[in-house]
């Protein structure tokens, strides 16, 4: 991992779908050389995955909300299982606090949510927050050199 390794992981964070003509004009390589770059930055686990972000409210999700729940940890080998099947979980972290997972959901009402959460309340005590709006949206981090 070098600084251009850096560069080009950066932009491709900023948009995964730029071509390697861009990214070559942007770093002064050749297509093939980012291209190679790239495939081993994919080996090495660098990058994971590529995405996109679609308008959730363009397609009915009005409703966004994070959902703490307090659960107990010999409950974690019932629980991943479950909350990895329902398609309205963005989202979900084991954290440190009060609560022990963090899922960040989405659902066209409000009765939709609540019915999530009377089911997920088989797991444990559950607090939730209702988003209004998203000032920064998922993004990936500046990515610098660690060794400077």
């Amino acid at each position: 991992m070098d600084q251009m390794d850096l560069k080009i992981l950066q932009i491709l964070q900023e948009n995964s779908r730029v071509s390697l003509k861009e990214i070559a004009s942007e770093t002064f390589l050749s297509s093939p050389a980012i291209s190679n770059r790239i495939s081993k930055l994919e080996k090495e686990g660098f990058i994971e995955h590529y995405t996109m972000r679609v308008n959730l409210k363009k397609l009915g999700y009005h409703i966004q909300a994070f959902i703490q729940l307090d659960l107990s940890p010999n409950q974690k080998k019932e629980f991943y299982p479950y909350i990895e099947t329902k398609p309205n979980v963005i989202e979900c972290n084991c954290v440190t606090g009060e609560f022990s997972m963090l899922i960040k959901v989405a659902f066209p009402t409000t009765t939709e949510l609540d019915d999530f959460i009377n089911d997920l309340q088989q797991f444990g005590k559950t607090y939730t927050q209702i988003v209004f709006s998203t000032p920064v949206h998922a993004r990936g981090i500046t990515l610098t050199d660690p060794t400077e």
